[in-house]
């Protein structure tokens, strides 16, 4: 719901870059807020942070009501038969496959970054969260750079991004037993691995016509699904021959099958502007 209040509210022009404010809304809640809450949780023990959340939930509840504009849609209904009429797009469907293949690569990787980290690499244990903030804070510039650039060429986002996040992973892969470069390369993995999920988001809203709520519900349905069919596979591939880079080498896969729907979308976009 936040996302399709957020592109209603931002406006057709600048709806990737609203999404892309709410996406870096996130990921500064694992960057800051986890390792925050776990640090409340020593000082004030295990009920602490709940208080706090129940607390900072009643605000939030407030300023919503105060400043998220009322929806203006006149009280017009849509049928469930409307909504889902607009799972019949097709750009639909290869926006959904993007945000699957996008994310599944990524954080195919990620779920099992430590074990590549500290036995091929050779980091210290201590040092891990370290890296995982970094992913975190190169995440977060993802989203806000990714948003604000798909609203001015939403296409070349959506190709640009996974071409460089697949070169990325394919970099650990080979470099994966230096610290210095594996350390700098999951931190620009961050910022263009998920770059591109407010344009999806975006796209996937817009694609399915009088449904964006369940265009959004959608997108995010298709990110959980790569995430868990990603990490799954990366974790069979983890206790294979190919070992700690196992997860690596099947996130280069999935990221480079993000090359296919993305630029079918941009062709048929190009098709239409053509006719």
């Amino acid at each position: 719901m936040a996302n399709v209040v957020a592109t209603r509210a931002a406006g057709p022009a600048a709806s990737s870059r609203a999404l892309g404010v709410v996406g870096a809304g996130a990921m500064l809640a694992n960057v800051v807020g986890v390792p925050l809450g776990a640090f409340a949780g020593q000082l004030m023990g295990w009920r602490g942070p709940f208080w706090a959340l129940a607390v900072f939930g009643a605000a939030a509840m407030a300023l919503i009501a105060r400043q998220v504009p009322h929806d203006t849609d006149g009280g017009q209904t849509i049928s469930v038969r409307s909504e889902l009429a607009a799972l019949r797009s097709g750009r639909l469907w290869l926006a959904l496959a993007a945000c699957t293949t996008t994310t599944g690569g990524v954080l195919s990787t990620y779920t099992y970054i430590s074990p590549l980290l500290t036995d091929r690499a050779g980091l210290a244990a201590g040092l891990v969260p370290l890296v995982l903030v970094g992913f975190g804070v190169g995440a977060l510039a993802g989203f806000l750079v990714g948003g604000r650039l798909g609203d001015r060429r939403p296409h070349a986002t959506t190709i640009v991004a996974p071409a460089v996040t697949t070169a990325l992973l394919l970099a650990i892969c080979l470099l994966s037993t230096h610290a210095v470069p594996t350390v700098a390369l999951i931190a620009l993995l961050g910022l263009f691995g998920l770059g591109a999920n407010p344009v999806l988001i975006s796209l996937g809203v817009r694609f399915a016509g009088k449904a964006p709520t369940l265009g959004s519900a959608l997108t995010v349905s298709a990110f959980n699904l790569g995430t868990a069919i990603g990490s799954w596979i990366a974790g069979l591939a983890l206790e294979s021959s190919l070992g700690t880079t196992g997860p690596a080498v099947i996130g280069t896969v999935i990221a480079a099958l993000t090359l296919i729907p993305t630029i079918a979308i941009a062709l048929i976009q190009r098709r239409r502007l053509a006719t």
